[in-house]
This record gives structure tokens, sequence and C-alpha cells, in this order.
């Protein structure tokens, strides 16, 4: 009888927790769905290690904002003008080398400067002056798309510095370049893959020893072991392919890099507390003597700075700057953290979430991509995604009200 309680007991568990995490597996499934099918459809194509590797650089500059744009989501607010602030900073890189001649670091420093008083002058509005998110930086979509067309001329501003290229073409080197034992193998991206993942084995092992602590519930010890080989075995796969291939790309190594610092300050810093409690309950955050308004406003700095980063990266790759770069990738990068986990009302979402969830999206556009599906239609297939995964997101919190 106790025998029968006792498993009873573990399923009602393992129910629980598959209903609480529901978002977290859905954008895994979503993921390898978007694999599968795309593999069939394209006879193999997608899964070929030169189409994932140009796949990943894809991600590159989408992931990026979608790490910003956990932190304005989860405090609370939208951002709408990060991909024509992709767009100014991106041109005004292009501008700085091509006609006065400026080198690659002078280069880089100016346009994240730039990213980052962009950010003052919107934070600014809506933390000091209360003017909606939505509002700002709507209106921020339409000054900066247009200071780009008349910073350009509207023309196509090319070509670009072969050191600011490698910002979104290059790869790391390997460490032995005269060494060649295996063909297409990449020694020093072999070694960042094994660190990278044994780094993910123990966070996780820290993370649940640190919930035990505080006694929270933890996810059963069969599904959590499962949990970690699955993650890392998708690790694996994809830095197997960079490393058969040319190497990781400087871009991810960036990627990787924020990733890390975010997940840090999300986790583990007051701001990051704060940004989180302001998201789930305004009225207690302030009643708490958070300082709702200065951490709103370097929410939109520190968007600022990563929407430059993004759009040195995006230029980078395109080795040219276009009055129309960064058209939409406020839908890619609002749909990717919505994918992710991200909750639409704030106060709940993660940075490696918004990374799978920006993966989908770039897998979505590369599949549809080979396939040669027309624009308007890939247009269509995003926007049902966007409406599907908020739908998901209000639908899942209401069953587990």
């Amino acid at each position: 009888m106790t025998h029968d309680k006792t498993g009873q007991s573990s399923l009602h568990m393992l129910q629980d927790q598959l209903q609480n995490n529901m978002r977290q597996y859905a954008m895994f499934i979503a993921l390898i769905s978007i694999g599968v099918i795309f593999t069939v459809l394209t006879n193999g194509v997608f899964m070929s290690p030169r189409n994932l590797s140009n796949l990943l650089l894809q991600t590159s500059f989408i992931a990026i904002l979608a790490v910003g744009m956990v932190l304005v989501i989860v405090g609370g607010h939208i951002d709408l003008s990060v991909g024509s602030i992709v767009g100014f900073t991106g041109g005004f890189a292009a501008v700085l080398q091509v006609n006065y001649g400026f080198n690659t670091v002078t280069v880089v420093i100016l346009t994240l400067v730039l990213g980052a008083v962009i950010g003052v002058w919107q934070g600014f509005w809506i933390a000091y002056r209360a003017v909606p998110a939505f509002i700002v930086t709507l209106a921020g979509m339409l000054i900066f798309r247009g200071a780009l067309i008349a910073l350009t001329g509207g023309q196509t501003i090319a070509p670009l510095a072969p050191g600011f290229r490698a910002i979104g073409q290059g790869y790391i080197p390997r460490l032995f370049v005269n060494v060649d034992a295996i063909a297409g193998f990449h020694d020093l991206s072999f070694l960042i893959a094994v660190v990278a993942i044994a780094a993910y084995v123990v966070l996780e092992i820290r993370v649940r020893a640190r919930r035990n602590s505080f006694g929270f519930t933890n996810l059963p010890i069969p599904l959590f072991i499962a949990k970690i080989v699955i993650v890392a075995a998708m690790m694996w796969f994809v830095f197997s392919i960079m490393v058969n291939y040319r190497g990781i790309p400087y871009s991810i190594m960036i990627l990787m890099a924020l990733v890390l610092l975010f997940v840090y300050i999300t986790n583990n810093t007051t701001f990051g507390r704060h940004v989180y409690a302001i998201g789930g309950n305004r009225e207690a955050a302030l009643l708490s003597g958070i300082n709702i308004k200065l951490k709103t406003f370097w929410i939109f700095v520190i968007m600022g700075g990563l929407s430059a980063l993004s759009g040195l990266v995006f230029t980078a790759r395109l080795n040219a700057a276009t009055a129309g770069a960064g058209n939409l990738f406020e839908l890619d990068t609002i749909a990717a953290v919505f994918i992710g986990g991200t909750s639409m009302r704030g106060g709940e979402g993660t940075i490696v979430g918004a990374i799978v969830g920006a993966l989908v999206m770039a897998s979505l556009n590369n599949g549809m991509g080979l396939m040669n599906v027309s624009s308007e239609y890939q247009l269509i297939v995003k926007g049902l995604i966007l409406v599907l995964a908020v739908w998901f997101d209000t639908s899942s919190r209401s069953s587990n009200a």
C-alpha cells in the first residue's frame, strides 16, 4: 500500500513538473521538429555542415538582440526600435570606415557608444518622463530608420575593412596551425566545446544544490539527469559541426560571452533580481524600495548597446550597410524571446531560453530560404508563429493558475 502511494506521489510530481516547465520543453521540441522537417524537405541540405554553420552565423545578430530584449520584456516593457537601431548603427560604422577612414577598433568603440547614447535617449523618456515604452520605441523605429536613410543617402556603403568583416564572417584560429592530423578538425574550437559543456553541467548541478538548500522544488533525479544529457547532447551536436567545419565564428564567441555575462547578471546580481521584481509586481517592487526609474533607464541603455553590437555583427557579415538593414529584426527578436519562454506579462524569462528561441526563428528563416519560399509567405509564417507563441504563454499560465 505504501509502495503504491509512493508511486502515485512520484507520478503526480512528474506531472506537475512537466506542466510547470511545459514552455521550456516546448521550445526544444519545436527546434528539433523544425530541424527534422526541413531536413526531409530539403533532402538533407538543411543539416549539412556548411548550412548549419551559416545558420549559426545568421542566429548571432538576432540572439544578441534577444539577450537585451529579455530584460526589456521581463521588466514589463517592449522595444520596437531595435531593428532600426541595428541598421542605423551599422550604417554609422560603415560610413566611418568608408568615408572617413577610421580603423576597426575606433569604429567599434564609437558605434557601441552611439548605441548606448540612443539607449540613454529612449530610457530617459520611458523612465523619467513616463512615456510608454511602446510609444517611445515606435518613435525610435521611425527616427532611426529615417536617420539611416539620411546617413547613407539611400545608397549601399561598401566594401568594409578586412578586420571589421572578421567580426561577422571570421572564425577563431587553430592552436596548432601546422598540425592537420585530422582533416577539418579544429583543435581550439574542440577545447572550447568541452569547456562549455562541462561548465553547463557544473552550473546545472550547482543551481540544483542551491535550490535544495532553500527548500525549493526540483526535478526528480531521473528527469534532471535526462535534461542534462539531452541539452549536453544538443550542445555537442552544434559544437561538433563547427569543430569539423571551419571552427567557431567570432560572432558566436561574442554571443557566448554575452550569454555567460547576462545569465550571471540575471541570476546573481541585485540589478537582475530587481528587474524580475519590477516586471513581476511593480507596486510591490516600489514598496520594497527598488528604484524603478533607474533600473528601467539602465535596461534601455543596455538594449541600445546590444543593438549597436548586433548592428556591428550584421554589417560585418554583409560587408556593407544598406538602407534596409535591420528591417523587421524587432519581429524576429520579440518572437524569439516569447518562443524562449519569456512571459509577455513580465517578471519571467531566461537568457538561454531566448537564445533557443532565436535559433528557432533563424532555422525557420534558413529553412524557408532553402526551399525558395517567397518573402511574403515567410512573413505570414513568422507572424503566425508569434501569435502561437503568445497564445501558448497565456494558455499555459491559465492552466497553471
